[in-house]
């Protein structure tokens, strides 16, 4: 009885409302193996940033076993550009991920790889690393479906449960939806003049929800939205270490 009141409560449902319908039902399920989560924190007002950017979109040709995402913080809004893709939860995730690594402040760009600060993703230490991570056993079993709606909205519903269920006091489950293929043609600030292209960028931020369990939540995708290369990922990660446990990438399927 436990277990289905909780599933009542959580049970999921993601609606995005999309300009174009879906031809086919996608679905991900995480494996036995721990795939690792890749954070970029940038800004379209930061000038060492496009690199970094550029960078991160060449993982869509990669087969690098890694699931990444770009947090656009605010802070550098200040300086004559404001980022329009920048919200102020993202700039709060990078803080908080910084106090718990014992860190004083935050820089743009920055990668976290797992919920640490990691530098030198253009280095074989990268890979290596990615390796090490591939060789862990996942704490938690994660799966995404993505199913289309006769009036063109996206279904998504998202699960997550511990491998270790007495081991779930610190852990919550966080959801990205992503778009790629956007684009910018800066006017002001740092990179004034330049036109700056992005992929994996984080559009909607949801969590932390409750290990073990189905998520829910009604969404209204922006009128931006303008084309389908876009998905969502799910995470686990331990609220008290950073520590990410497990991640999952759909990429939404094809009209």
């Amino acid at each position: 009885m436990r277990t289905r009141a909780l599933s009542a409560i959580f049970a999921s449902i993601f609606v995005f409302n999309q300009t174009a319908s879906i031809a086919a039902e996608c679905t991900a399920k995480s494996g036995a193996q721990t795939q690792p989560l890749l954070e970029l924190y940038t800004s379209e007002g930061c000038s060492s940033c496009p690199p970094a950017d550029q960078w991160l979109s060449g993982l869509k040709n990669s087969k690098l076993q890694v699931t990444p995402l770009a947090f656009h913080v605010d802070y550098w809004d200040y300086i004559g550009w404001k980022d329009k893709f920048a919200q102020p939860e993202f700039s709060a995730r990078q803080r908080v991920g910084a106090a718990l690594g014992g860190a004083g402040f935050v820089y743009t760009p920055q990668f976290t790889l797992n919920g640490q600060d990691f530098r030198g993703v253009s280095s074989a230490r990268f890979g290596q690393t990615l390796d090490s991570i591939a060789q862990q056993p996942a704490k938690a079993q994660l799966s995404l479906q993505a199913k289309p709606q006769a009036n063109g909205e996206i279904q998504l519903t998202a699960s997550a449960q511990a491998a270790k269920p007495d081991a779930t006091k610190n852990a919550q489950v966080f959801i990205a939806v992503y778009q790629n293929q956007l684009s910018s043609q800066v006017n002001a600030g740092e990179n004034s003049g330049r036109e700056l292209k992005h992929d994996f960028v984080v559009r909607e931020f949801l969590g932390g929800f409750p290990l073990n369990g189905q998520f829910s939540r009604n969404i209204t995708l922006k009128s931006e939205w303008k084309n389908r290369d876009a998905g969502a990922v799910i995470f686990v990660q331990d609220v008290k270490t950073g520590e990410i446990w497990q991640s999952l990438r759909l990429p939404f399927c094809a009209s």
